[in-house]
Protein backbone atom coordinates (compact mmCIF):
# COMPACT_ATOMS: atom_id res chain seq x y z
CA UNK A 1 0.00 0.00 0.00
CA UNK A 2 2.84 2.36 1.15
CA UNK A 3 4.67 1.85 -2.38
CA UNK A 4 1.33 2.52 -4.19
CA UNK A 5 1.11 5.13 -2.44
CA UNK A 6 4.79 6.65 -3.47
CA UNK A 7 3.98 5.68 -7.47
CA UNK A 8 1.06 7.61 -7.39
CA UNK A 9 2.68 10.65 -5.71
CA UNK A 10 5.50 10.34 -7.60
CA UNK A 11 3.19 10.33 -10.64
CA UNK A 12 1.68 13.51 -9.78
CA UNK A 13 4.89 15.18 -9.40
CA UNK A 14 6.29 14.28 -12.36
CA UNK A 15 2.94 15.36 -14.29
CA UNK A 16 2.86 19.01 -12.43
CA UNK A 17 6.94 19.48 -13.64
CA UNK A 18 6.29 18.68 -17.48
CA UNK A 19 2.64 20.61 -17.64
CA UNK A 20 4.12 23.63 -16.09
CA UNK A 21 7.77 23.48 -17.77
CA UNK A 22 6.14 23.24 -21.31
CA UNK A 23 3.52 25.00 -20.50
CA UNK A 24 5.60 28.46 -19.48
CA UNK A 25 7.59 27.92 -23.22
CA UNK A 26 4.92 28.11 -25.13
CA UNK A 27 3.20 31.01 -22.97
CA UNK A 28 5.84 32.92 -22.75
CA UNK A 29 6.50 32.58 -27.07
CA UNK A 30 2.62 33.23 -27.02
CA UNK A 31 3.50 36.56 -24.95
CA UNK A 32 6.49 37.29 -27.17
CA UNK A 33 4.47 36.80 -31.10
CA UNK A 34 4.96 33.52 -31.22
CA UNK A 35 1.50 31.71 -31.46
CA UNK A 36 3.34 27.89 -32.94
CA UNK A 37 2.83 26.31 -29.76
CA UNK A 38 -0.65 27.16 -28.98
CA UNK A 39 -1.75 26.53 -32.25
CA UNK A 40 -0.54 23.02 -31.61
CA UNK A 41 -2.20 22.69 -28.46
CA UNK A 42 0.47 22.79 -26.25
CA UNK A 43 0.01 26.36 -24.29
CA UNK A 44 -1.91 24.17 -21.87
CA UNK A 45 -0.85 22.15 -18.44
CA UNK A 46 -2.52 18.94 -19.85
CA UNK A 47 0.63 16.88 -18.73
CA UNK A 48 -0.74 13.52 -21.90
CA UNK A 49 0.01 16.58 -24.22
CA UNK A 50 3.45 17.26 -23.83
CA UNK A 51 4.74 13.48 -22.44
CA UNK A 52 8.01 11.97 -23.61
CA UNK A 53 7.89 8.22 -22.55
CA UNK A 54 11.88 7.86 -22.91
CA UNK A 55 12.29 11.03 -20.55
CA UNK A 56 8.97 9.94 -18.08
CA UNK A 57 11.09 6.91 -17.35
CA UNK A 58 14.24 8.39 -16.57
CA UNK A 59 12.35 11.18 -14.72
CA UNK A 60 11.00 8.17 -12.93
CA UNK A 61 14.12 6.16 -12.44
CA UNK A 62 16.97 9.41 -12.34
CA UNK A 63 15.02 12.14 -11.29
CA UNK A 64 16.16 13.68 -14.54
CA UNK A 65 13.97 13.83 -17.68
CA UNK A 66 12.29 15.91 -20.64
CA UNK A 67 8.93 16.26 -21.97
CA UNK A 68 8.47 16.71 -25.77
CA UNK A 69 9.83 20.40 -26.53
CA UNK A 70 7.18 23.08 -27.42
CA UNK A 71 7.05 23.76 -31.13
CA UNK A 72 8.63 27.90 -31.23
CA UNK A 73 9.07 29.79 -34.25
CA UNK A 74 12.04 32.31 -33.33
CA UNK A 75 11.40 34.42 -36.72
CA UNK A 76 7.92 35.63 -35.01
CA UNK A 77 9.91 37.40 -32.38
CA UNK A 78 10.52 41.17 -33.11
CA UNK A 79 14.29 40.29 -31.20
CA UNK A 80 15.26 36.65 -32.18
CA UNK A 81 18.29 36.16 -29.44
CA UNK A 82 16.18 37.83 -26.55
CA UNK A 83 13.27 35.90 -27.84
CA UNK A 84 15.07 32.62 -27.79
CA UNK A 85 16.72 33.27 -24.03
CA UNK A 86 13.38 34.39 -22.33
CA UNK A 87 11.40 31.13 -23.85
CA UNK A 88 14.39 29.16 -23.20
CA UNK A 89 14.44 30.12 -19.44
CA UNK A 90 11.06 30.27 -18.83
CA UNK A 91 10.49 26.62 -18.83
CA UNK A 92 12.71 26.05 -15.86
CA UNK A 93 11.57 29.25 -14.20
CA UNK A 94 7.95 28.02 -14.15
CA UNK A 95 9.36 24.77 -12.39
CA UNK A 96 10.95 27.31 -10.09
CA UNK A 97 7.55 29.41 -9.03
CA UNK A 98 5.66 25.99 -8.74
CA UNK A 99 8.16 24.60 -6.41
CA UNK A 100 7.70 28.05 -3.99
CA UNK A 101 4.11 27.05 -4.34
CA UNK A 102 4.36 24.15 -3.21
CA UNK A 103 6.11 25.40 -0.17
CA UNK A 104 3.66 27.89 0.73
CA UNK A 105 1.14 25.06 0.41
CA UNK A 106 3.50 22.97 3.22
CA UNK A 107 3.40 25.94 5.30
CA UNK A 108 -0.65 26.55 5.92
CA UNK A 109 -1.99 23.06 5.30
CA UNK A 110 -0.83 20.38 7.48
CA UNK A 111 -2.88 17.42 6.32
CA UNK A 112 -0.29 14.69 5.82
CA UNK A 113 -0.80 13.20 2.43
CA UNK A 114 -1.24 16.58 0.56
CA UNK A 115 2.21 17.42 2.60
CA UNK A 116 3.78 14.47 1.01
CA UNK A 117 2.38 15.55 -2.67
CA UNK A 118 3.85 19.52 -2.22
CA UNK A 119 7.33 18.25 -0.91
CA UNK A 120 7.81 15.59 -3.59
CA UNK A 121 6.17 17.79 -6.27
CA UNK A 122 8.81 20.30 -4.99
CA UNK A 123 11.89 18.01 -5.43
CA UNK A 124 10.78 16.63 -8.76
CA UNK A 125 10.26 20.71 -9.95
CA UNK A 126 13.74 21.62 -8.78
CA UNK A 127 15.04 18.44 -10.18
CA UNK A 128 13.36 18.99 -13.73
CA UNK A 129 14.42 22.73 -13.68
CA UNK A 130 17.89 21.87 -12.95
CA UNK A 131 18.99 19.29 -15.60
CA UNK A 132 16.94 21.30 -18.33
CA UNK A 133 19.46 24.37 -17.37
CA UNK A 134 22.61 21.85 -18.27
CA UNK A 135 24.00 23.25 -21.32
CA UNK A 136 23.11 20.47 -23.41
CA UNK A 137 21.24 20.45 -26.49
CA UNK A 138 18.22 20.31 -26.89
CA UNK A 139 18.07 21.28 -23.18
CA UNK A 140 16.98 25.15 -22.20
CA UNK A 141 20.44 25.77 -20.66
CA UNK A 142 22.01 25.35 -24.10
CA UNK A 143 18.70 27.74 -25.17
CA UNK A 144 20.10 30.16 -23.36
CA UNK A 145 24.11 29.94 -23.53
CA UNK A 146 24.01 29.38 -27.48
CA UNK A 147 22.58 32.16 -27.92
CA UNK A 148 25.73 33.81 -26.57
CA UNK A 149 27.99 32.06 -28.89
CA UNK A 150 29.60 34.49 -31.10
CA UNK A 151 28.78 33.17 -34.88
CA UNK A 152 32.41 32.57 -36.22
CA UNK A 153 32.00 29.70 -33.81
CA UNK A 154 29.47 28.14 -36.03
CA UNK A 155 30.95 25.01 -36.45
CA UNK A 156 31.85 23.97 -33.17
CA UNK A 157 28.52 24.71 -31.96
CA UNK A 158 27.16 22.59 -35.16
CA UNK A 159 29.85 19.60 -34.04
CA UNK A 160 28.74 20.37 -30.21
CA UNK A 161 25.59 19.68 -31.27
CA UNK A 162 25.65 16.89 -33.08
CA UNK A 163 27.60 15.06 -30.54
CA UNK A 164 24.54 16.24 -27.74
CA UNK A 165 22.94 13.14 -27.80
CA UNK A 166 25.79 11.07 -27.16
CA UNK A 167 27.41 13.28 -24.02
CA UNK A 168 23.86 12.83 -22.54
CA UNK A 169 24.15 9.15 -22.70
CA UNK A 170 27.15 8.69 -20.70
CA UNK A 171 26.43 11.09 -18.02
CA UNK A 172 23.45 9.33 -17.79
CA UNK A 173 24.60 6.28 -17.96
CA UNK A 174 27.55 7.14 -15.84
CA UNK A 175 25.85 8.78 -13.04
CA UNK A 176 28.54 11.91 -14.28
CA UNK A 177 25.38 13.83 -14.87
CA UNK A 178 24.70 14.60 -10.64
CA UNK A 179 28.01 16.49 -11.20
CA UNK A 180 26.65 18.88 -12.94
CA UNK A 181 22.96 19.10 -11.90
CA UNK A 182 24.15 19.03 -8.11
CA UNK A 183 25.43 22.24 -8.29
CA UNK A 184 22.16 23.79 -9.99
CA UNK A 185 19.79 22.19 -7.79
CA UNK A 186 21.39 23.41 -4.83
CA UNK A 187 20.97 27.11 -5.98
CA UNK A 188 17.76 26.46 -6.95
CA UNK A 189 16.73 25.37 -3.28
CA UNK A 190 18.37 27.95 -1.88
CA UNK A 191 16.01 30.43 -3.52
CA UNK A 192 12.88 28.05 -2.47
CA UNK A 193 14.05 27.75 1.06
CA UNK A 194 14.10 31.89 1.22
CA UNK A 195 10.24 31.32 1.07
CA UNK A 196 10.16 28.31 3.73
Amino acid sequence: MFELREILVTIVAIAVAISVHEFGHAFSAHLLGDDTAKMSGRMTLDPMKHLDPIGLLCMIFFKIGWAKPVPINSSNFKNYKMGSIITSISGPLANVITAIICVFIMKFVKMDSILLIANTTMLYNIFFASFNLLPLPPLDGWGIISQFIPYKYDDVVYKYESMSSIIFLLLVMTGLVGIFTTPISNFLFNIVSIFV
